[in-house]
């Protein structure tokens, strides 16, 4: 068995920041968890714009609570706070056995995730390093980083290094795709 790679989004409330995440799981290769309450009704047209239609390709799954996600999903679990003492890359991703799913967890904008929740997982929360006037990242931006610091660590497994939807001579061709276009420019 293969292992699983997952985002996980404790109680949510900005719809745009879902949508960029949710984004970022379909081009990462990411199951994405949302732990309800949501801040914003998913069928909304604003979260499918911010989502730019991913919801289409995405697997996602919405849970109740905290409790029902942890429940349903084992494995092992990092949870991302301005609190946590190490960084992604401080995290050993390669050393989880294969057939171990991954879960890097986020908690919600303005309250991030609950204290009783991190201090039962001191050991496995982990912050971004940035500038000490600095809170935090927006929760979309500092999640791309942490998946693809785990991506990184991985391999890129099943991931595409070239770009398949111009073909990947794009670039070497353009200028006879120009020329074509516009001949005598």
């Amino acid at each position: 068995m293969k292992k699983r790679l997952n985002v996980v989004l404790f109680e949510p409330e900005i719809p745009q920041n879902t949508g960029n995440i949710m984004r970022t799981c379909v081009a990462a290769g990411f199951m994405l968890h949302l732990i309800k309450p949501l801040g914003f009704d998913i069928d909304n047209p604003k979260f499918r714009r911010a989502s730019t239609n991913h919801i289409t390709w995405s697997e996602y799954t919405l849970y109740e609570n905290f409790d029902d996600f942890a429940k349903k999903n084992k494995g092992e679990y990092f949870f991302m706070t301005r609190y946590g003492k190490k960084a992604p890359s401080d995290i050993d991703f390669k050393a989880i056995p294969s057939d171990m799913d991954i879960y890097l967890i986020f908690g919600k904008e303005s309250t991030g995730i609950p204290p009783e929740i991190l201090k039962e997982n001191l050991d496995r929360c982990f912050r971004i390093p940035m500038a000490a006037e600095c809170r935090s990242l927006n929760l979309s931006n500092a999640a791309a980083i942490a998946i693809y610091e785990c991506l990184r660590q991985l391999g890129y497994p099943d991931l595409s290094f070239s770009e398949v939807q111009k073909g990947a001579d794009y670039l070497e061709s353009y200028d006879a795709v120009l020329e074509a276009v516009h001949p005598h420019c």
